[in-house]
């Protein structure tokens, strides 16, 4: 699978960490950065991986900032992503499997490596269940409020 992957300043860690376990999985990682502990704004960072799962639409994104929570709400501002903030391995799965989620999203302060670890393995080995919940990501995606 290949992910683009962006942070901001209070996710540096945990990205690195993430790309690195990626990466031992055999897994095709894009890093988009920032590449320091420098502040920056998650917004810029959310539209980059963003655009770049929008442009290769086999492509997944993961997002982290200090809770998830800017990151999420920034990259679903792009019409055609569906961003999910998860906290466990349970919320990837149902993300990936009702919501045809394609950017992943969790915070560095929120959770710690091993919890990551677990959501990255749900995340990978899930995918969208169709069926009932097709029409409803469908409805997702035609809004345009």
């Amino acid at each position: 699978m290949k992910f683009y992957i962006a942070t901001d300043h209070a996710g540096i860690d945990l990205k690195d960490y993430t790309v690195e376990l990626l990466n031992e999985k055999g897994h095709e990682v894009i890093d988009l950065g920032p590449f320091s502990k420098d502040r920056v704004d998650y917004p810029d960072y959310a539209v980059k991986v963003s655009k770049s799962v929008l442009e290769d639409k086999e492509a997944q994104g993961i997002l982290i900032c200090g809770s998830g929570i800017g990151m999420s709400m920034a990259a679903n501002r792009h019409h055609g992503i569906r961003a999910a903030l998860c906290h466990d391995a349970y919320t990837a799965m149902v993300a990936r499997g009702h919501n045809d989620a394609n950017i992943l999203c969790f915070g560095e302060r929120i959770v710690g490596r091993g919890v990551a670890e677990s959501i990255l393995d749900a995340w990978i080995a899930g995918s969208f269940d169709g069926g009932r919940h097709t029409g409803r990501v469908e409805k997702i995606e035609a809004i345009n409020s």
